[in-house]
């Protein structure tokens, strides 16, 4: 297989392509990454989707727990807060908080908000979507009370979770074909 068709199936497969917003997958973990302070973070569905974990996307419109469990013990040590609004940004999965900042109404897009609050382990909130739709969350930690704020922002859809990983592999498929159509006509001319 040519080096292009090689280079283009690691490139289309990289993770680090298709992540987005401030929580990643690292291994088996979401990771949530509020500036250089980390966290696992989770989220459940529990009357739909049972003990089932999500990063971001969500199957459903109903009840859903988030849950952050800190990786630094500094995260237990300051007010966390959760917001999370509808995506009125226009951006889509490229949304950052720079693009949230310029939301002149952001109380009139909130759809959940938990003021911040000091939890010394595990923050975690209860929020049911009334409807399916795009929207973001955002994690502020409130470090050296006012001084340094460090938020993470990540875009996430309610119901419709996209396609997966099928469009990749059908584009792919029709790559490595019309490679091997255009291989063997050069084969046939020679």
């Amino acid at each position: 297989m040519p080096r292009s068709i090689v280079f283009l199936l690691l490139l289309l497969t990289s993770p680090a392509v298709l992540s987005h917003g401030g929580v990643v997958e690292e291994g088996d973990l979401c990771v949530i990454k509020v500036n250089y302070l980390r966290g696992h973070f989770k989220i459940y569905q529990p009357r739909s989707d049972g003990h089932n974990e999500y990063c971001e996307d969500l199957p459903d419109a109903t009840e859903t727990v988030f849950v952050m469990e800190y990786l630094h013990s500094e995260l237990g040590d300051v007010p966390i807060d959760f917001r999370i609004i509808k995506d009125v940004t226009g951006k889509g999965r490229f949304a950052r908080w720079e693009d949230v900042a310029e939301i002149e109404d952001l109380d009139g897009v909130t759809v959940f908000h938990q003021q911040a609050v000091i939890e010394p382990d595990v923050f975690s909130v209860v929020h049911t979507f009334d409807e399916e739709g795009d929207y973001i969350g955002i994690v502020t930690a409130n470090v050296d009370r006012a001084e340094k704020i460090y938020r993470a922002v990540f875009p996430f859809e309610v119901g419709f979770t996209g396609f997966g990983y099928w469009p990749w592999f059908i584009a792919i498929l029709i790559a490595i074909q019309l490679h091997y159509w255009v291989m063997s006509r050069r084969s046939r001319r020679s």
